[in-house]
């Protein structure tokens, strides 16, 4: 998911963004209303992180919201191919 996504969603996002950073408030979900770098000042000021690494975690943080849908459509790994295959041949 990319940051304009997000914004555009930011009403559903704000849980999210609660769970992964529970030191948020919901007046400061409030005032960044969306805004990236809002976010990442906040995310100093309450985790005491350098500017670098806010911005790192909240890239990981839009990363991670697309995963999800992703490894629902993870193929099997070989090793389940496999036990797959075994089950068949069993039958």
């Amino acid at each position: 998911m990319n940051w304009d996504q997000i914004q555009g969603k930011w009403k559903q996002m704000k849980g999210s963004m609660k769970q992964e950073w529970g030191q948020l408030t919901e007046n400061d979900l409030e005032m960044i209303a969306g805004s990236r770098d809002k976010l990442v000042g906040k995310l100093q000021e309450h985790y005491g992180y350098a500017k670098e690494e806010a911005q790192r975690r909240v890239d990981e943080f839009t990363k991670n919201l697309a995963e999800p849908a992703h490894s629902q459509t993870q193929q099997p790994t070989g090793a389940q191919q496999r036990g797959a295959q075994e089950h068949a041949a069993r039958r």
